[in-house]
């Protein structure tokens, strides 16, 4: 069962929301399904998780001083 859903769309996405749904031979409204059903199959990146350089509190003067905290970094 569909359940109606409106939304507005600025000219430029229209067109290209036609020109694409025609290329493709469907309508403009299974296009969207379309799209709207692959982007929620589409497992999250996970989020980066900080991997922090300095052990402990983070310095209050790391942007000043960057060179001074990181010296040494990306030398073999």
């Amino acid at each position: 069962m569909l359940k109606k859903t409106s939304i507005y769309l600025d000219e430029r996405l229209d067109q290209g929301l036609a020109r694409k749904a025609a290329a493709e031979g469907v309508t403009k409204a299974e296009l969207i399904r379309q799209t709207l059903d692959a982007s929620l199959d589409k497992p999250r990146r996970p989020k980066a998780k900080g991997i922090g350089m300095i052990k402990g509190p983070v310095p209050v003067d790391l942007a000043e001083n960057a060179e001074k905290y990181l010296d040494g970094m990306g030398e073999s």
